[in-house]
């Protein structure tokens, strides 16, 4: 016959309370005990009331782990890389005489005085004067104008220009992505200088147009190679593959998922490159190419003063040593991106 049924106050851990630590009892009530006073003991740990879970002050902090990206964390390590902070405030520094000028200095650079041509520094002229009697410090201000002009919308083109050419091409593939292929080989094989010389010779205008829309011309390809190598890389990945299964469109691909996580080596490039337009733009204007006067440029004052070397060297250094600061604060803004978006470089 089958055993009665012990009276419910004589089951094992029957009538005991969390706080009675039944944990020499065997059986799964035992277990179970032991179990959740554990669970209560870590949360009282933690600061936490008993059952208060994800909904505790841990969980904000989790959850704000989990929200970190990319982006969030190269920022936090770009304002702790002294490379990025001094490169930054030159830039700055720059960005801000190129849309005031006249806030540090009073003159006009295209005011000149032969009288005083080639004199060194004065009281009220620090950097002298050039050849034809202008203010060297003035023309030395003014000529970041055009400087930065001219390398920002070089680059904002060429990136523009390159990543939706490159990014389309590695994104459907096929014909499209061949032809791109060696169109950039044509591109690629035109030297950049001789190029200029070539195209910017029989060009008449004063303005920085022609000269930013050959720069756009021949630096697109090395951006939109760049641009399609990290769309083919990102469109394979598991994400990418879940949300056109799921049925998202191909703008939608490209636009929420392939984008964001493809961006991050075009700009690295496109700032490096922002620097070397900058040189490029006073290579060609000393050469006679590229900007021509009355238009102010650190490469013309760069040319112009070359015949005064022996008499005059102040003339020909501070435009040079701003030219060359310049182009130095770029390349250092861009090796301080580059190491802060590379998961490797962590």
């Amino acid at each position: 016959m089958p055993e009665p049924t012990p009276p419910e106050h004589h089951l094992p851990g029957a009538g005991r309370t969390p706080e009675d630590g039944a944990i020499a009892d065997t059986g799964m009530g035992g277990a179970m005990d032991l179990a959740t006073a554990e669970g209560e003991t870590l949360e009282r740990t933690r600061g936490g009331p008993p059952g208060a879970g994800a909904s505790g002050p841990d969980a904000g902090a989790a959850s704000g782990e989990r929200a970190r990206s990319l982006w969030s964390d190269a920022w936090r390590d770009l304002r702790r890389n002294p490379v990025f902070l001094v490169a930054a405030l030159v830039i700055l520094f720059l960005v801000f005489i190129s849309l005031w000028p006249g806030s540090i200095t009073w003159m006009s650079p295209l005011k000149c005085t032969l009288s005083k041509a080639q004199e060194g520094s004065q009281p009220g002229h620090p950097f002298g004067f050039d050849g034809q009697g202008c203010d060297v410090y003035t023309r030395t201000v003014y000529g970041a104008r055009t400087s930065v002009t001219v390398g920002v919308l070089a680059t904002l083109g060429v990136a523009l220009f390159g990543s939706v050419l490159g990014g389309l091409a590695g994104f459907f593939g096929g014909a499209s992505d061949s032809l791109l292929s060696r169109l950039t080989d044509v591109f690629f094989a035109i030297p950049v200088v001789l190029g200029g010389l070539v195209l910017l010779s029989v060009v008449t205008s004063n303005t920085v147009w022609p000269v930013i829309g050959f720069m756009v011309l021949l630096g697109w390809p090395q951006i939109s190679r760049i641009a399609r190598g990290s769309v083919i890389t990102a469109k394979q990945h598991d994400y990418v593959q879940a949300a056109r299964a799921l049925g998202a469109s191909n703008s939608r691909l490209l636009l929420r998922h392939i984008t964001p996580n493809a961006v991050a080596p075009v700009i690295v490039v496109a700032t490096i490159a922002l620097g070397t337009y900058i040189a490029l733009e006073a290579t060609l204007s000393y050469l006679g190419v590229g900007l021509k006067p009355p238009t102010v440029s650190w490469g013309i004052d760069i040319s112009a003063a070359s015949p005064y070397i022996r008499n005059a060297p102040h003339a020909l250094l501070w435009p040079s040593g701003a030219l060359a600061v310049t182009v130095l604060a770029f390349i250092m803004l861009g090796d301080a991106v580059r190491d802060a978006l590379d998961p490797k470089l962590r």
